[in-house]
């Protein structure tokens, strides 16, 4: 029989009911009795963990070492702190956090999203290619005109390999 008290750090009473000790990752269950302790039987010798499961808290497994020589004797070590203790007394390490944290709005995830690069990339190109057209001499800007005039429109057909030549 192997008997330890919880710490009265959780609060009320009321909140006991949920809390569950588990030794051996579930080889025993037990509960917390109204006065915060909680026992288990016939725990055999050798080392053992013990963990505990309480809505909204974390606690640190507990390594049990029960002595086969000396009837009675157990010794306890917290495993996140390798912390030794002389009674055994479970305390929550942290609060739980079940929801993650919303990122605050910022204006550089819209501008560094791929549809905020693209609109960057035409509003350059809608207000730096009319101040490029400037720089243009007037007789190239006439030459490429008239290029483009003989080349005509290009149509999907002439796009096409093969797709002209069924006619």
């Amino acid at each position: 029989m192997y008997e330890a008290v919880y710490s009265n750090v959780i609060g009320h009473i009321a909140k006991f009911s949920n809390v569950k000790v588990i030794l051996n990752g579930g080889q025993k269950i037990t509960f917390l009795r109204p006065d915060g302790y909680f026992t288990f039987h016939e725990v055999p010798a050798g080392t053992h963990l013990i963990e505990v499961s309480a809505m909204g808290y974390f606690f640190s497994p507990v390594r049990i070492d029960v002595s086969a020589r000396h009837r009675g004797k157990v010794q306890a070590t917290l495993t996140e702190t390798r912390r030794s203790l002389t009674e055994l007394v479970l305390e929550p390490l942290r609060e739980e956090q079940y929801y993650e944290i919303r990122e605050p709005f910022n204006i550089l995830s819209i501008v560094k999203s791929p549809m905020g690069l693209m609109v960057g990339f035409m509003v350059v190109v809608v207000f730096l290619m009319p101040k490029l057209m400037e720089n243009i001499d007037p007789e190239e800007m006439k030459q490429a005109q008239e290029e483009m005039r003989r080349q005509g429109v290009p149509s999907l057909t002439s796009l096409l390999p093969g797709a002209g030549a069924s006619r």
